[in-house]
């Protein structure tokens, strides 16, 4: 009995050993030649030995790598780091992948493959079934072959720099559930040759340049879930075709020209969550059965299109609901059946439209609302998360007068009321008696002349206050709290962080997106802290700012917070969220932007070693000097207080994928000094010096960010980088020797600064001299001589008037009207010393000037890219700062 017993162990012992020896024996490598092809992409790729370990088997110890039956079968470059040789010469060179037969899954998502797609990747690698370099700065065009990944089921080559059309050939990819080419450069049409592809599920091409109208053949994809073509030039309408696609999730097709309606057949979309259409210019009503079968919608963006009409019922009983944006369009109608609203916690924006009647529904349900810009009248909700600006509400600020208010409810046959009664609740079917109507008018015109008198008098009292306080007056400085005005809405800012719409973070999350704040995934390191790439999962490429409480204030994260959480101005960088559950370490997560900052595209233009990189182009500049006003007149023009940014340099003016300016560095914010100094303070956590100052508050005046501003449009013009970084004796001394060269008598002469790699004619030398006449102009030694922002962003959409008249000097200058030319407004203010009147040359300047022709260029130059849709919110250049009377009619005059 007792030898069967140990005979029985003795087996057992045998089938464990024999069973982990075979499990070992599938986890190595059994190949030498895939070692050594292992061994070749560790050195082309310049991967250190830290992570590729020499000495050890690559199935057990190398990161990233993948092995089955001791083949290599999949490698994941994400988290890996380079040498420090490596990370100085990035290349594409994976030609060894090529001999892995048994490769089913390349992930290079976040590691730098500088270089265009290999074309052998679809012929040799026939077995992969997941290929990912997303934000991997590829370069180049779509390699046809990749057509022949027959296997493949998932395909993402995001967030790159890849050019040219999308080959028909992607059509074969038969097996592929998912396909995303967002963020790239990509021209030409969509190939309907998609329709192909019958187990797509997601398909991604936002954010290209691609043209043409949607293909109606995507209705034959049936199991599509997620379908995204927005922030392209896609134009025609809508095809309802894709009402068939019955397994539709998320549709976001924003940011188009698309046109005609929406079709009625989406309705039959009863797995929809999210309709995104905003920003085409699609119009009509919408009909109520559209959304009737809707039922687990969550947000629906329709805004900055042209519809018209009442909205359908239906849209206020989603439960689901929590953002419902319609703004600026024409919807009208009274908004009453927000009464029977069933969604809690939601956000609505119905700004911009022809809504009317009082606000008579509940708005303690909602998040916040949006009621800017509409005819609501009556007493405003009083509650800080309603938007209210631009009404007919009684008592309330900034409101539309009450001629413009009258005349819009008469245009419809009611009857508008100062006062705020019940009479816009009436449609035109019940209208009051006659004889009721009579008294109603009586009664309109009594207290309407009283009120006439009353808003005389309070305009006599406003007059004589502003004159004697000055502009400083002008912004509303008695609010009982600072208040945010702009991109249609105004926010009161808590200071409480902790209740804001961003994603809140684990400190895990923020170590497995950045390969625990891997060295090698670091951009840069700023003066506020350090800043990571990091890739979210689902490879979502971020930015992520590390703040150490150690080397900065315990508060001084919390303003930059504050801010970014609050404002959602288009010219700001996005916030998607933060970490701060570190003690010492605190993390903001940005969204990233592919074109970096301005810094380091203008320092690549200065290497001409690289043949490779294509300097950026004047219209490109241009279009940034304005984003960047567009930025800065927010904050000193439509925040109230005025703030000032006070790190205006181009290492914090960040570029999307579009080279769409979004401002970053708001950590040294502070509002202008003035009666509202310490509220601020106060809400934006600011420490205080001893003499009750923010700390390091030199310099809190609007005009300090002018001066900085003027130093970043010199980089744009002359390509000289680093001036916008310092202020130091070396840019004081490059400023004192080329400022000369800017002179309003000499266009010729602007020609010796300008930056050498831009390829120049005539009319953009006119440009070119004309924003650096306003560069000049914002770099006077005197801050109270400086323009204000919005005159210099009028200026910038309009370069051409700032150089129109000649004639000037300083003493006109101190009583420049609106009646002054541009040219003296801007470059008038200068003292035209030795420096200006006798050029570089050393010859005297000609008297006078002739006048320039307007060319009507830069209007389409400073909306290009996809940029006419997101100047479309702001308000015109006119309503902000009135054109100068004395050159409205320059346009048609002949060159003398």
């Amino acid at each position: 009995m007792l030898q069967d017993f140990m005979g029985t162990q003795f087996k057992a012992a045998l089938f464990l050993l024999f069973f982990y020896s075979v499990l070992a024996k599938q986890n190595q490598l059994s190949s030498n030649l895939e070692y050594q092809d292992l061994l070749n992409l560790r050195s082309s790729l310049g991967i250190r030995a830290r992570d590729w370990p020499r000495k050890s088997d690559p199935c057990s110890n190398w990161t990233g790598i993948g092995c089955t039956n001791g083949k290599v079968t999949s490698i994941k470059l994400t988290g890996v780091r380079r040498s420090h040789k490596g990370s100085l010469f990035p290349q594409f060179a994976v030609d060894s992948l090529a001999n892995f037969t048994q490769l089913t899954s390349f992930n290079s998502s976040g590691f730098i493959l500088l270089g265009p797609n290999p074309d052998w990747f679809g012929q040799r690698l026939t077995q992969l079934k997941e290929l990912d370099l997303s934000s991997s700065s590829i370069l180049g065009s779509l390699p046809p072959s990749f057509g022949s990944l027959s296997k493949l089921t998932s395909l993402s080559l995001s967030s790159n720099s890849i050019t040219g059309t999308i080959p028909t050939e992607f059509g074969k990819l038969s097996s592929l559930n998912v396909l995303n080419l967002s963020g790239n450069s990509l021209t030409g049409s969509i190939p309907t040759s998609f329709s192909n592809i019958e187990n797509l599920t997601v398909l991604d091409l936002s954010s290209n340049l691609l043209s043409g109208p949607i293909p109606i053949e995507f209705g034959s994809l049936h199991g599509l879930k997620f379908l995204s073509l927005s922030n392209n030039s896609l134009s025609s309408y809508i095809p309802a075709q894709l009402a068939n696609l019955s397994q539709l999730v998320e549709l976001d097709l924003g940011y188009n020209y698309l046109s005609g309606s929406l079709p009625e057949d989406f309705s039959r979309l009863r797995n929809l969550r999210k309709l995104l259409i905003g920003n085409n210019e699609l119009e009509g009503e919408l009909p109520g059965t559209l959304f009737s079968n809707l039922s687990l919608m969550e947000y629906i963006v329709l805004s900055w299109n042209r519809f018209e009409g009442e909205i359908p019922d239906v849209l206020w009983s989603f439960s689901h609901l929590r953002i419902l944006d319609i703004s600026g369009n024409n919807f009208t109608g009274v908004v009453s059946n927000l009464t029977y609203f069933s969604a809690s916690g939601a956000s609505y924006n119905l700004s911009n439209n022809l809504f009317f009647g009082n606000v008579a529904f509940d708005i303690r349900n909602f998040q916040s609302i949006d009621l800017s810009n509409n005819y609501f009248q009556g007493l405003a909700p009083n509650n800080s998360g309603v938007q209210v600006m631009s009404n007919c509400f009684t008592g309330s600020l900034n409101q539309r007068s009450s001629e413009d208010c009258r005349k819009f409810y008469a245009d419809r046959g009611l009857v508008f009321v100062n006062g705020g009664t019940n009479s816009t609740s009436q449609t035109p079917a019940q209208r009051p008696s006659k004889s009721g109507h009579t008294r109603l008018l009586i009664m309109v015109g009594v207290f309407g002349g009283l009120g006439v008198l009353m808003l005389l008098a309070l305009a006599i009292l406003l007059f004589f206050k502003i004159c004697y306080r000055g502009n400083s007056s002008e912004r509303g400085t008695s609010n009982v709290s600072p208040v945010v005005e702009g991109d249609n809405r105004a926010v009161k800012f808590s200071g409480d962080i902790s209740g804001g719409s961003v994603e809140s973070f684990t400190y895990e999350q923020i170590l497995h997106a950045t390969s625990n704040l891997n060295e090698a995934n670091v951009i840069k390191h700023g003066h506020t802290g350090d800043i990571f790439r990091g890739i979210l999962e689902g490879g979502v490429p971020i930015v992520i700012k590390k703040v150490s409480l150690l080397l900065s204030g315990k508060e001084s994260y919390k303003l930059e917070l504050d801010l970014l959480n609050w404002i959602t101005h288009h010219r700001f960088v996005p916030l998607l969220g933060h970490s701060i559950e570190h003690e010492s370490e605190k993390f903001l997560v940005y969204k990233y932007m592919c074109n970096g900052d301005l810094f380091s595209l203008l320092s690549r233009d200065t290497d001409l070693g690289d043949e490779n990189r294509q300097s950026l182009d004047w219209i490109t500049r241009l279009k940034i000097a304005i984003g960047t006003a567009e930025g800065l007149a927010y904050l000193h023009h439509e925040c109230n207080p005025p703030l000032v940014h006070r790190d205006v340099q181009a290492s914090s003016i960040l570029l999307d994928d579009k080279f769409e300016v979004r401002l970053g560095s708001l950590t040294e914010v502070r509002t202008q000094e003035g009666d509202n100094h310490n509220l601020i303070t106060k809400f934006f956590h600011m420490p205080k010096n001893a003499e009750g100052d923010p700390a390091g508050s030199s310099f809190t005046s609007c005009t300090y960010d002018i001066y900085c501003f003027g130093k970043v449009l010199l980089e744009l013009v002359t390509g000289k980088v680093g001036i916008s970084q310092s202020d130091d004796a070396s840019t004081k001394e490059w400023l004192d020797k080329f400022l000369p060269f800017i002179t309003i008598r000499e266009k010729e002469l602007v020609a010796n600064i300008v930056d050498p790699s831009l390829i120049l004619d005539e009319d953009l030398l006119e440009e070119m001299w004309a924003v650096a006449i306003v560069a000049k102009a914002c770099l006077h030694p005197r801050p109270s001589k400086r323009p204000e922002i919005r005159r210099l962003l009028k200026a910038l959409e309009n370069p051409f008037k700032v150089v129109r008249e000649g004639s000037f000097n300083s003493t006109r200058l101190r009583t420049t009207s609106l009646r002054r030319s541009w040219s003296v407004a801007f470059l008038g203010s200068w003292h035209y010393s030795s420096q200006d009147s006798i050029n570089a040359s050393g010859q005297t300047s000609k008297e006078g000037m002739n006048y320039l022709k307007q060319s009507g260029r830069v209007g389409s130059h400073s909306h290009s890219s996809g940029n006419e849709h997101s100047s479309s919110c702001k308000r015109s250049s006119s309503e902000i700062f009135p054109e100068p009377q004395e050159t409205l009619d320059i346009e048609g005059q002949d060159m003398n």
